[in-house]
């Protein structure tokens, strides 16, 4: 008797509970209001149906919310004690706790990942920095830049569509944990949660002007980002537009901090632990579809244990089950937008064309939305696209190498230096090694693990300055 395959039953999470609105507005100085721009719409990328209109800020609106930020920073918030201060940052951190599952739905319909990745590490880990940096509030002069560190004043940030709620979490808490006032603009096409977060910071009773939301395109980013009432800048994104910025901001006295892209190398030496690594490669590179600026998407793997991993791997990858982002099965969603669909395929369509081997996953894809599947690239060159070039999507590209110094060469072998993985059972192998990388970020035998507790940044063409942990906490004070 020949056995069924096993099937996974739906399990649906309900898309109610996001509490969606037919349009949203704006949020300065405490209040929503309408703003000047073209409206967005924003779309649900694994439906393609349009989820609200959001109405967008004009250069006019940004100098309305720079001004009221500076009112309240000079009027109110760098003159309120940090243990007031704290108080406000735990209200907003318990507030995201309560309507945790409100704002994964929200999240999963707007940026198109997974349900349970929204809910399981999105949401949490934007409470955790938001409670993390409460506690540094009334403990500035004990972070180790003086005995009185001073706030910068307004700052302006711009995050990307990502992790939506949880760049902004890493952008608004420390600014705040450290007296300034802020004005942040979400992405084009994630703005809603950033725009639920008013609502908390209403709930919490934060002071008016001390956060403004202001959405819209890269216009509006880059009018925040030049006037001349800001103190501070900081942008997650490309490193395209982080060099526009870096350029718009020469000369001007503002402090600027960028996370930008990355093409991380995930090492895996012999003596790794193999199946723990092949865990460790598939969240690497498929968590969150690959919309990771860390996303190890470079596999080195030691030559004389590649075709063991890459079956283990491949067998891996056959199981995940990429579909309806709500459904809590669901290990891959939807990618982002048509825009980022289309450079994903012309990316993986040059591997083709270079010569390296496509291996696909067999798991079938929904009819409508912007889906792709889990690919994996082996045969890959250091001179190929694929291996150069920031996919940002569920693309690996797998190259060999035969000895260690060999593998620190290959890894280093790239502008970006954002992160690295290594796997090896060997302690002085790991400690060498992460001596050797060019990453702001190393980790061993693990991979994607983020604490509010520890530095995060890079080097090189993956931008500068460190957010998250002590170390997170200069780029907010005059020091």
């Amino acid at each position: 008797m020949t056995e069924s395959p096993w099937e996974y039953a739906p399990a649906p999470e309900s898309r109610d509970i996001a509490n969606l609105k037919p349009s949203y507005r704006m949020f300065v100085d405490g209040e929503f209001t309408d703003g000047g721009g073209e409206p967005l719409k924003s779309i649900n990328p694994a439906t393609e149906e349009v989820l609200a209109e959001v109405g967008s800020a004009d250069e006019s609106d940004v100098d309305t919310a720079v001004r009221a930020a500076r009112r309240a920073f000079e009027q109110t918030w760098s003159r309120m004690p940090g243990t007031e201060r704290a108080k406000y940052l735990f209200r907003i951190a318990r507030l995201i706790q309560e309507r945790g599952r409100e704002l994964a739905v929200l999240e999963t319909l707007d940026n198109g990942k997974p349900i349970k990745e929204s809910r399981d590490a999105d949401i949490p880990t934007a409470a955790a920095h938001f409670f993390h940096h409460a506690g540094w509030a009334d403990k500035l002069a004990y972070a180790g830049y003086g005995p009185d560190p001073r706030p910068l004043g307004v700052a302006g940030q711009v995050i990307p569509w990502n992790f939506p709620l949880l760049m902004l979490a890493w952008k608004i808490a420390p600014a705040l944990a450290c007296g300034n006032t802020v004005v942040l603009k979400p992405a084009e096409t994630t703005p809603l949660s950033a725009l639920v977060f008013a609502e908390i910071c209403q709930q919490a009773g934060l002071p008016p002007g001390v956060v403004n939301i202001v959405p819209g395109a890269g216009d509006v980013g880059a009018a925040l980002v030049a006037h001349p009432g800001v103190d501070k800048v900081a942008f997650t994104g490309s490193t395209e537009v982080g060099k526009q910025i870096q350029r718009t901001v020469a000369g001007t006295g503002k402090k600027l901090t960028l996370e930008l892209g990355g093409k991380a190398a995930n090492i895996v030496f012999d003596d790794a632990p193999l199946d723990q690594a092949v865990e460790g490669i598939v969240n690497g590179i498929f968590f969150n579809q690959g919309h990771v600026c860390c996303a190890g998407s470079r596999l080195l793997v030691q030559e004389s244990i590649a075709e063991e991993l890459l079956e283990k791997l491949r067998a891996r990858v056959r199981t995940l089950r990429v579909g309806d982002p709500l459904d809590k099965n669901t290990d891959v969603g939807a990618i982002n937008s048509a825009e980022q669909l289309a450079r994903i395929t012309e990316l993986a369509d040059s591997g083709d064309v270079e010569g390296a081997r496509r291996w696909t996953s067999p798991c079938p894809l929904p009819e409508r939305g912007f889906f792709f599947s889990p690919t994996v690239f082996s045969d890959v060159q250091q001179s190929m696209r694929i291996a150069r070039e920031e996919i940002f999507g569920p693309v690996l590209s797998v190259l060999t190498f035969r000895t260690p110094a060999e593998a620190i060469a290959k890894a280093n072998n790239t502008p970006y230096g954002l992160s690295a993985g290594i796997w090896s059972e060997k302690g002085s192998r790991i400690l060498w090694a992460a001596q050797q990388l060019r990453a702001g970020v190393v980790w061993a035998n693990t991979f994607n693990r983020f604490d509010p507790t520890a530095p995060f940044g890079g080097y090189q063409e993956s931008g500068f300055g460190r957010e998250g942990g002590r170390a997170g906490l200069e780029a907010y004070l005059d020091v």
